[in-house]
């Protein structure tokens, strides 16, 4: 089932949105060679304990992972690109690290993503994170009033091809408001025209993510950390936003917090 929102439904995502976007700022500043994936977590939990935020990861269960999860943040390096679980891992230089993060606040979630280089960056790993964000730019601009879901999608995967980057379809965005995830579930890649109608009040959170050799993923051992099947690195973008009566707003964007 669909949720449409009400304007204060959404401003009171928003509120979540930049909370979350001012969190992955204070992670992203201190992802340096020499710190421990754990200290990352730690200092997620301080944060959303501050603020007095529920974490929509911890005791997450779904049918692919092998749960509960029990943090509060997804930490994904180089090959791993989804679901990481934050572990006893000390960054080194020119680490691709992406941080995932859903939280509550009120009652109504929000969801972001970014991937960062670790001190020295490589440019392949340039390429691949710029890649992400682009397919989200182009992903956000294309969620207007009367437009398709496969508008978006198509959008999305039209960078990715012009990146020559292939895109995996298991894993993508999806709607979100109440919950972490609602219906509907968002490919990065598809073909315009198609699916369902964008409507004002639909709430989405929109996730490209590519590995720079493969669509194919692997599992680790333990049950989340999602990687790409041929160990060639990754990257994830994602925001949440709102569809309008006119442009979408971004409610996880840094410039709304500032």
């Amino acid at each position: 089932m669909l949720e449409l929102k009400t304007p204060r439904e959404i401003a009171a995502m928003g509120v979540t949105g930049i909370f979350i976007a001012e969190l992955l700022d204070d992670l992203a500043r201190r992802a340096r060679p020499g710190v421990n994936l754990l200290d990352l977590e730690h200092r997620a939990r301080e944060l959303i304990a501050a603020r007095g935020a529920q974490s929509c990861y911890w005791d997450y269960e779904p049918s692919f992972g092998r749960g509960p999860f029990r943090n509060v943040i997804c930490l994904s390096v180089n090959d791993a690109v989804l679901h990481g679980l934050p572990h006893d891992y000390v960054l080194k230089d020119a680490d691709v690290l992406t941080m995932d993060i859903a939280v509550s606040i009120d009652g109504w979630a929000a969801d972001s993503a970014r991937t960062v280089i670790v001190g020295t960056p490589r440019a392949e790993d340039r390429r691949l994170v710029a890649a992400t964000e682009q397919a989200l730019s182009a992903g956000v601009a294309a969620a207007l009033p009367g437009n398709r879901l496969g508008d978006v999608s198509a959008a999305i995967g039209a960078v990715a091809a012009d990146y020559g980057y292939a895109v995996n379809t298991e894993f993508g965005g999806h709607g979100i408001g109440r919950t972490m995830h609602e219906d509907p579930h968002v490919p990065n890649t598809g073909r315009p025209g198609r699916g369902l109608e964008l409507r004002p009040g639909l709430t989405l959170a929109l996730e490209p993510w590519f590995a720079a050799g493969t669509d194919r993923i692997v599992y680790d051992p333990d049950g989340w950390t999602i990687r790409s099947a041929d160990g060639s690195r990754t990257a994830h973008s994602e925001h949440t936003i709102a569809i309008t009566d006119g442009p979408p707003l971004v409610l996880t964007s840094r410039a709304r917090g500032a």
